[in-house]
């Protein structure tokens, strides 16, 4: 199966010598183009979202990229030989120890015969009987895997799913429901266990890690969990007080009464109307900063009250 695989390079677009930004930034372009929720039953979209997905994930990653580079697809079961080798475990999971002459204890690194390198180790790596089993009863896990998610900040502030489609080994994919929680932001990882890559070794599975990125808002900014929203106000509310409506991210508005005399881009707090503490207590605030209207089109009547205003304010009027 993974002769058939393109090249992560490929996949994102990018020259092999690409930085990391150049990465990230390729990935969000497509990432953004083939999105699920943007090409709802769109199959060849979703597998190009899957296979950017998975390019991501491992070029994202500073070791993952050299091991990719250095043994392509192959780079998973490179790292899972190269901890057994590590943890003093040969071919099939074993590690074997001998007494020698003077009873002192001797590990046996690659399982005797042949080569001892890296390469002897992928040889039998499956196929020994008693794969997975080892002299001391331990075993080693399967890999984790990484999969980016790009949330709104809706989703974060309420949670959501995602349905994702998951390779097996006998080279289909099947689809797994996640959950992320309310309070995310850029960069959490939320941990499904056992949702990971099988261990060739017969031990447990590996977990998947949901990296999570929250997409800029057109109305919110985030920071950290406090939100800020402008908030366009009237002038004559400005001056004389009254309220406006501020919107949520949860989709209801809430009520903000506006003080007279308010001045242009005063921030004014709503407690605990913030994102949601993604230790699951409390939440963040809410900032509204008032964003003046200044009125239009003026009949002669309300041009003439502002004249009026200007009089008694101590500056001559306008006349027209």
């Amino acid at each position: 199966m993974a002769a058939t695989k393109r090249d992560y390079y490929e996949v994102l677009g990018v020259k092999r010598d690409a930085s990391e930004k150049d990465i990230r930034q390729a990935y969000r372009k497509l990432a953004r183009k083939h999105h699920p929720d943007v090409n709802p039953n769109d199959k060849t979209s979703e597998e190009r979202f899957k296979e950017a997905s998975e390019a991501y994930e491992v070029l994202s990653d500073k070791d993952k990229r050299a091991k990719y580079d250095r043994y392509g697809h192959d780079w998973q079961f490179a790292e899972q030989a190269e901890a057994a080798r590590a943890q003093g475990y040969g071919p099939g999971g074993f590690r074997r120890s001998y007494t020698t002459t003077d009873h002192s204890d001797v590990e046996d690194l690659f399982g005797g015969g042949g080569d001892g390198g890296l390469g002897g180790i992928f040889g039998d790596l499956f196929g020994r009987a008693g794969a997975g089993r080892r002299a001391r009863g331990e075993t080693i896990p399967g890999q984790d895997i990484e999969q980016p998610v790009t949330v709104s900040i809706e989703e974060a502030y309420n949670g959501t799913t995602r349905i994702l489609s998951m390779p097996t080994p006998d080279g289909t994919t099947r689809r797994l429901e996640v959950r992320i929680p309310p309070g995310v932001r850029d960069g959490s990882r939320v941990r499904v266990a056992s949702e990971g890559s099988p261990s060739p070794f017969g031990g447990p599975k590996g977990d998947l890690y949901l990296v999570v990125s929250v997409a800029p808002h057109k109305t919110f900014e985030r920071k950290d969990d406090d939100l800020h929203i402008k908030v366009p106000v009237p002038l004559h509310v400005a001056v004389l007080g009254g309220e406006v409506e501020v919107p949520t991210p949860k989709g209801s508005k809430l009520a903000l009464r506006i003080p007279a005399e308010t001045q242009n881009g005063r921030k004014i707090r709503l407690a605990n109307q913030g994102m949601p503490h993604l230790s699951g207590s409390g939440r963040g605030d809410l900032y509204a900063e008032v964003s003046v209207v200044l009125p239009t089109h003026l009949s002669e009547e309300e041009r003439g009250l502002f004249n009026r205003l200007a009089e008694l304010r101590g500056h001559a009027g306008v006349t027209t």
